[in-house]
């Protein structure tokens, strides 16, 4: 997998003075006294950029599916009024024209359309060399690939201030989140692409007002540059999206109770307390590792005794002793359970697929 993205540091397309940037406003532009009281409400709290829903990717016909230019025409005078950036949503080319032809000044892709290689690919061609920063919301699946394919189009076409929208994954399970965040996925992302900002979506993760000052925390703990938040006037009689999108006072309340924390330690006393303690984990972490070289080879052994014995290499009973021990032992220890039994299922698998080898080869 290619690491190599030509971005822009964020500091070159929007000024965070040393605090995430928020992006607020309406799912839908529903009509201008809608758009203009919720962004002139934003505005007062201190939001600079406003994001609204011109086009809505709605998954059956006759549903509200936008204002389309007629959207961008209310923007472009708020915007001038207000003094205020705006965000939207693109999904073809002829998206992409009208709203740089109504400067719009940062347009995001949404999870629909990044499934889409040939729709990104269509979008990254309409953009070719023109100095706008966008952002690539993750897929509705969760395939990094995807997300990072899509990233790679528009960087392929000369765009440099590129950054993600992670707005959480669909999921057969059920969960207490609209979308699943999956932070491993987004993770991978920053670890493969560490200049890369990544803006976070709590909106959608969520699906309701109630848990978005948590999930937006958590993301900011995570070290992402920014999140994206829906806002409205009165969400309660919001055309779309109604019970995740909160009032610019709520709002406000939110932003006021986030924890912003540093980066990078820059005290030298506690830089070198910090690197100790990370050379202790490094210490204890080739134990680990040390420990399962040995479980490794008694697993090779356990290969070589069920092929004398003529013994499949499943064995349901051990499999739930496993399970329930380990349990067991992770409580005693003050463990998280269900992280331990994460851990022990990729370990047994990973077992099994040990022992599953070395049959074969015989």
């Amino acid at each position: 997998m290619s690491t190599n993205l030509n971005i822009a540091s964020i500091n070159t397309w929007i000024n965070t003075d040393k605090k995430p940037f928020i992006i607020s406003g309406p799912c839908s532009a529903e009509n201008y006294d809608q758009l203009y009281a919720t962004s002139k409400e934003l505005k007062s709290i201190g939001i600079e950029i406003i994001r609204a829903g011109v086009w809505k990717p709605r998954t059956r016909p006759g549903t509200f599916e936008g204002n389309g230019e007629k959207a961008l025409k209310w923007i472009k005078k708020i915007k001038n009024e207000l003094n205020v950036k705006f965000a939207v949503e693109v999904a073809n080319p002829n998206h992409v024209k009208l709203c740089l032809n109504y400067g719009i000044d940062i347009l995001w892709i949404g999870a629909r359309t990044t499934v889409n290689p040939f729709s990104v690919q269509e979008i990254a061609e309409s953009l070719e060399n023109i100095d706008i920063p966008i952002l690539v919301k993750n897929p509705i699946n969760p395939d990094l690939s995807l997300w990072i394919g899509a990233l790679e189009r528009l960087n392929k076409c000369g765009l440099k201030k590129i950054g993600a929208i992670h707005r959480g994954f669909s999921t057969p399970d059920k969960t207490k989140y609209r979308y699943a965040p999956m932070w491993k996925i987004a993770i991978d992302l920053k670890s493969s692409f560490p200049n890369l900002p990544i803006v976070c979506d709590p909106s959608h993760i969520c699906g309701n007002r109630e848990m978005i000052h948590d999930i937006s925390q958590k993301a900011l703990d995570l070290g992402y540059e920014g999140l994206i938040i829906e806002s409205h006037i009165d969400p309660e009689n919001a055309w779309s999206d109604a019970k995740q999108q909160v009032t610019p006072i709520y709002l406000k309340d939110i932003i006021s109770n986030l924890k912003i924390k540093k980066k990078i330690e820059k005290n030298q006393n506690h830089k070198i307390l910090l690197e100790d303690l990370r050379d202790a984990i490094d210490n204890v972490d080739k134990d680990l590792i040390g420990v399962l070289e040995k479980r490794f080879d008694l697993v090779k052994k356990i290969a070589e005794f069920k092929e004398n014995q003529d013994l499949t290499v499943f064995q349901v009973k051990r499999w739930n002793e496993i399970f329930e021990s380990r349990k067991n032992w992770s409580k005693e220890k003050n463990l998280d359970m269900k992280f331990v039994e994460e851990l022990y299922k990729l370990i047994h698998i990973a077992s099994i697929k040990s022992q599953t080898e070395i049959l074969n080869k015989k």
